[in-house]
Formats: C-alpha cells, structure tokens, sequence
C-alpha cells in the first residue's frame, strides 16, 4: 500500500499583515511534493484549527512575524488537542526570539525555524518527522 503524501497546512494566524515567507515555505514545500494547504493572511485561532482538521493535515506550520506567538500558538495547540489532532506536527517560523523557543516547545510546539533558515532544512525536517498514514 502506497503513503499518501504528506499534508501541510501553512498559516498567518493573527493581524500580521505580512506573508512573503509563509509563501516561499508553501511553495518550496510543494515543490518537494508535498500537498500544502495555505490559508491566506489574518486567520483567526479557530480559522486555522478548522482548516487544520477539515484538511486531515499531518503539519500545521505557522509563520510570526508580529510577537504574538506567546498568546496565538497556545490556543492553536490546545484547541488541536481537543479536536483530537494531537498526531499533528506544530511547526512556528518567524521573527521568534530565542528565549521563547524552549517555552514554544514545551507547548507543544515541535520546531521553530528563525529567519535565515534553509528552505530545504524544513523540507527535511517535515519528511523526517510527520506522520503519514
């Protein structure tokens, strides 16, 4: 029986008006033959779990670039778990200070990627740790 592929949702939860990362993630993550689900600029939490579940995704990666991580990516991960989504990856990139990292993953968060980072790393960190059924 054959995998299907891996399934990525990329989303700007929150006010952040600014999108150009997100979008070269999604792009970069198609083209290494993933489908990617992007939600577009100034998603609400609900928005993002909603499209999170009705897209059975296996990574939910979220891109910060306003500071509002600390209040926005404890509800995605609270509201993912009682959806029943706790298998799904959480993934943040942006504008994160280091500091915050180790609080990030203690929430649940999987990986957070800063700027600079390769695109070809998150590549091969999703296919080295999503699941696929």
């Amino acid at each position: 029986m054959q995998k299907r592929k891996i399934r990525v949702l990329i989303a700007k939860a929150g006010l952040d008006g600014h999108d150009r990362g997100a979008k070269i993630v999604a792009r970069t993550l198609k083209d290494a033959g993933m489908e990617v689900i992007y939600t577009g600029l100034r998603q609400s939490v609900d928005q993002v779990v909603s499209a999170a579940v009705q897209e059975d995704v296996d990574v939910v990666g979220l891109s910060f670039l306003s500071g509002d991580h600390l209040v926005l990516l404890p509800k995605i991960v609270q509201r993912l778990k009682e959806q029943g989504k706790e298998d799904v990856a959480i993934l943040a990139g942006g504008i994160i200070l280091k500091r915050h990292i180790p609080e990030l993953e203690e929430l649940g968060v999987k990986k957070v990627f800063l700027p600079g980072t390769p695109p070809e790393e998150i590549v091969r960190y999703i296919e080295e740790n999503a699941s696929r059924s």
